[in-house]
């Protein structure tokens, strides 16, 4: 599976507050959901916002950076690991950090990332409390949908997390995200897509689809629908000679960088 970049350090910080509880009623994804066009150009700018380049119809960036005017805009949201400040979940919400048999933080060793105790309905309960208000954010800002990151992460909890909870979880993101009137992007991760609907998946971000053969699989699933970031230049190539007409393709640096900041990477078929 393709790792996710946008757990790199280059990008804005983010930190856990209890924020407000979530709203009375149905989560019954409203009218005014509008999930992307398929084939939209897009620009993925996690470690940093910066004007889209020309042609540019959609950007992703960070829940703390503003809507790009005029764009299709999705919302970054790490929604089920803790930021590299760990720190602050370790001091507020110890207990909604997965923890090994040793009671020490399981760790995303590739981004020094706390994975998230998503186990029970308790838990996912409690931390609805704190990744539900960022998503309210996300809506209040002026978003048109969110992309909730890491939903692989039980594949590096040694074990002690499912799909099943990934997919509970997700459900959760869902429904806050439709109540707000947000699209959901489902982030990576073919083995869930059998569940997308139940989930209440709109579109898909995907990383390095092409590199990993799993391109045709969101695309058939999403009705194109799919926003597609590859790393390597080669598998961009690739990407585009097969998929170039039907689906999203960008290239980007693997920390996803400003324009401006050297190493920084932009291309689109």
């Amino acid at each position: 599976m393709a790792l996710s970049t946008a757990c790199s350090a280059a990008r804005p910080g983010q930190s856990a507050g209890s924020g407000t509880p979530a709203p009375p009623g149905g989560a019954t994804a409203p009218t005014a959901v509008r999930p992307p066009a398929a084939n939209t150009v897009f620009d993925y700018q996690l470690g940093g916002a910066y004007p889209p380049p020309a042609g540019v119809r959609a950007v992703s960036r960070d829940r703390t950076a503003k809507p790009a005017p005029g764009l299709y805009n999705v919302c970054y949201v790490n929604a089920f690991q803790a930021q590299p400040d760990a720190d602050i979940w370790e001091d507020r919400h110890p207990e909604l950090l997965l923890r090994d048999e040793h009671g020490e933080p399981v760790i995303d060793e590739d981004w020094d990332e706390p994975l998230l105790d998503i186990s029970t309905s308790a838990k996912r309960q409690a931390l609805m409390d704190i990744v539900g208000p960022w998503i309210d954010g996300c809506a209040k800002a002026g978003y048109d949908a969110v992309e909730p990151d890491n939903l692989d992460s039980y594949e590096r909890s040694d074990g002690r997390l499912t799909s099943r909870h990934a997919a509970a979880f997700a459900q959760l993101l869902t429904h806050r995200a439709h109540r707000r009137q947000l699209a959901v992007a489902q982030k990576n991760t073919t083995d869930l897509l059998p569940q997308r609907r139940r989930i209440g998946f709109d579109f898909a971000v995907v990383e390095e689809c092409a590199r990993y053969k799993e391109c045709t699989d969101f695309g058939d699933a999403y009705a194109d629908r799919v926003f597609v970031i590859e790393y390597r230049k080669k598998d961009f190539t690739a990407a585009c000679r097969a998929w170039g007409k039907t689906l999203s393709l960008s290239l980007r640096d693997r920390d996803v960088r400003p324009a401006g900041a050297e190493g920084h990477v932009s291309e689109r078929c």
